[in-house]
């Protein structure tokens, strides 16, 4: 490809990286969109794949599906970086890609915890982790989503939270429970602090998507673009290589919450993301309607949804958070 280094970097894949941040994409999905587009080009025995079409992109889909055993959004996840690779940055004519064998879904319904178990593992966190995995809970978020929250898109007097560019590149609203105010204004005051040493410090710029930070050069050293679940060290940011403070880990939240449950007793195989399937479930139980629920998840599509559908009855008026139900 174009000379590739040992360390990944060449022409061809510097152009793939310049097409993804001139998307706007997340430095994750550039990193996943690279390494699925290597993965195709050796695949096809390295040749340049400016020199390919839709049949090696259909034989390479195939591939995973009958030969590598992938999930179907894994495969999904290789369609989308291939389709990204020929039309956003080699200039393909054609629009999409059929005919491909295609991964099965799995017919397993989410693992879902009780409200009596949610009470149990929430009771085993605290601090920061702690509080994450009440807002996996309480507002249905993704973990990603929680930890990219900033401090401008938390609003308490309506109880609600912005969610901003989630999956699908859509923006939402969501539960803010009450009952997590003041934890919630207890992390900002931590996390203030923080911002104001690295202030002093001389650093404190917020990592900002790069439309905005055209549009307002100055808003990354603003109070309201910071994370409120801040990193407890700064680090070198992987495109600017200026010294930021990223976001807190996923995996610090990832461990914590499979540490709670093991605590907690529960022998069911739950992760953070089945905190966010609890909430789903449990607000459908309580006769949420289901336009509602699809909503506050972010859901594109409604048959995402609908895989929560245990009970069902008539919507009921002002939805609350699942989260008042724990004592």
């Amino acid at each position: 490809m174009d000379g590739s280094s040992s360390d990944g970097s060449s022409p061809f894949l510097d152009r793939v990286r310049s097409a993804c941040r001139r998307k706007g994409y997340t430095y994750r999905t550039e990193k996943t969109y690279l390494r699925w587009i290597v993965r195709y080009v050796k695949h096809h025995g390295t040749e340049h794949p400016r020199t390919f079409g839709k049949p090696e992109v259909r034989d390479y889909l195939s591939h995973l599906a009958t030969e590598r055993n992938v999930a179907a959004s894994t495969q999904n996840q290789a369609l989308n970086a291939l389709l990204f690779l020929h039309l956003g940055v080699l200039g393909a004519e054609w629009d999409e890609v059929s005919d491909f064998e295609r991964a099965k879904e799995p017919e397993r319904l989410p693992v879902v915890l009780t409200q009596a178990e949610v009470g149990a593992v929430l009771g085993e966190m605290s601090g920061p982790n702690g509080l994450v995995a009440h807002l996996l809970y309480g507002a249905g978020l993704r973990l990603a989503e929680a930890l990219r929250l900033r401090v401008k898109d938390t609003g308490f007097e309506y109880e609600q939270i912005t969610v901003r560019q989630g999956k699908g590149k859509k923006d939402r609203r969501t539960l803010l429970p009450g009952m997590l105010e003041d934890p919630l204004r207890r992390q900002l005051q931590k996390s203030k602090s923080i911002w104001l040493e690295d202030q002093e410090a001389g650093y404190g710029a917020a990592s900002m998507p790069k439309a905005l930070a055209r549009k307002y050069p100055n808003a990354a050293t603003e109070w309201g673009w910071q994370y409120v679940f801040p990193s407890v060290r700064r680090s070198e940011d992987p495109r600017s290589g200026d010294i930021k403070r990223p976001r807190s880990s996923p995996s610090s939240a990832g461990k914590a919450v499979k540490r709670a449950v093991e605590e907690a007793g529960i022998t069911k195989s739950a992760s953070c993301h089945t905190l966010r399937h609890s909430f789903a479930t449990h607000l459908l139980e309580q006769g949420t309607d289901i336009r509602t629920v699809q909503e506050l998840l972010g859901h594109q599509d409604l048959r995402t949804t609908q895989v929560y559908t245990h009970v069902l009855q008539d919507g009921k008026a002002g939805t609350r958070s699942p989260l008042y139900g724990i004592e």
